[in-house]
């Protein structure tokens, strides 16, 4: 599917800082949309129902795949996540750009669907830090976090799928990174010409 706006995928195990580089981006960008996914676990901390997630019953989100309501979906450390088609669909149509932050499994799904997609994995500096920001949290028993290490060498291979690769080692680097990531991808020419199009008609270029 061409659209003028560009998608923006964002995948990193847990721990890795996702989520804080995501939101630093779209305080940043003010071009950029979040698409808030859905999930089947319970929110966590200061989390809000529509603003980190759409936190939903098991049952709801099975009635949602049947209706085939996901572009993605996928089961996450035993929860389900999905990402609504709809919504999307009708941003990118509009020339918005939007950033998904998503399990490597829908990330790559997603590029299935759009290919124009901007696929990005945050890799943590070192599996040691990736531990100790995960024990941090204070969010997970001890065996949860050793399961999300086990789960974190599966996911981190997966970098390899992906168009760009951020280490989040300092985050105001790894922001850096990240907003240049977006800046180059909405200069590339096949970017502009879909979001500037009445421009390269007229210039001879389409």
């Amino acid at each position: 599917m061409e659209t003028p706006g560009n998608l923006f995928v964002v995948a990193a195990p847990s721990g890795a800082g996702k989520s804080s580089l995501v939101k630093a981006l779209l305080e940043l960008d003010s071009h950029l949309q979040v698409s808030v996914s859905h999930t089947t676990r319970a929110p966590r901390g200061q989390e809000q129902h529509g603003r980190e997630y759409w936190f939903v019953s098991p049952e709801e989100f099975q009635a949602m795949v049947d209706r085939s309501e996901f572009f993605e979906w996928a089961e996450v450390h035993g929860n389900r996540y999905g990402t609504s088609r709809v919504g999307i669909e009708q941003r990118l149509m509009a020339g918005d750009d939007v950033v998904l932050e998503i399990d490597y499994q829908g990330a790559l799904q997603i590029k299935q669907l759009f290919a124009h997609a901007v696929l990005i994995f945050i890799l943590p500096p070192s599996w040691q830090e990736l531990e100790q920001r995960l024990r941090r949290r204070g969010e997970d028993h001890a065996d949860v976090i050793a399961q999300r290490m086990v789960n974190a060498r599966h996911e981190v291979a997966q970098a390899r799928h992906f168009d760009y690769v951020i280490i989040n080692g300092l985050f105001e680097t790894a922001l850096f990174d990240l907003k240049t990531v977006v800046h180059s991808q909405r200069l590339k020419y096949v970017t502009q010409r879909r979001a500037k199009s009445t421009v390269f008609t007229a210039l001879d270029l389409a």
